[in-house]
């Protein structure tokens, strides 16, 4: 994730990214942000970037993390429907023109992206660890993939 060009976003007019937590922000399994993405994050508002945390994930470390990040938090979003990333928008009071949503699953986090509307950025999981259905999906994930690799 930390190879994402805010340039060529930015030059793209996006200005707000919508960032997938468990294997993108924090590795699978875990409540730690590795500190590059620590740093990275924090790098983002001086860039010209907001950002909002937009997870399927429920339990209350969620809240934890984006506190620790200072980025609000947008928890039980429930992708790929589009209802929580519109809700992350709508937090930031930024319009669906400006907002990237940001993960790596296709199932959930790009799809989800693209049924609500905004821009979408694939990158590769912080761990080859995932959830059992996950494991299931990213076995789909690499015949759509094809061989291509994640943007970031």
């Amino acid at each position: 994730m930390t190879a994402l060009d805010l340039d060529a976003l930015r030059a793209e007019g996006i200005t707000v990214l919508l960032l997938d937590v468990d294997n993108t922000v924090s590795p699978h399994h875990s409540t730690e942000v590795i500190p590059e993405i620590r740093e990275w994050i924090a790098s983002l508002e001086p860039a010209g970037f907001r950002a909002c945390l937009v997870s399927n994930n429920w339990h209350d470390d969620i809240h934890d993390r984006a506190e620790a990040l200072g980025l609000p938090v947008i928890p039980k979003s429930a992708k790929p429907l589009p209802f929580g990333i519109w809700r992350a928008a709508r937090l930031l009071n930024a319009d669906r023109s400006e907002c990237a949503m940001v993960g790596d699953q296709i199932f959930t986090d790009i799809l989800g992206g693209r049924f609500a509307g905004v821009r979408t950025v694939l990158v590769e999981p912080l761990t080859p660890s995932d959830m059992g259905h996950t494991r299931v999906l990213r076995a789909l994930e690499r015949r759509i993939m094809a061989g291509r690799r994640p943007e970031a």
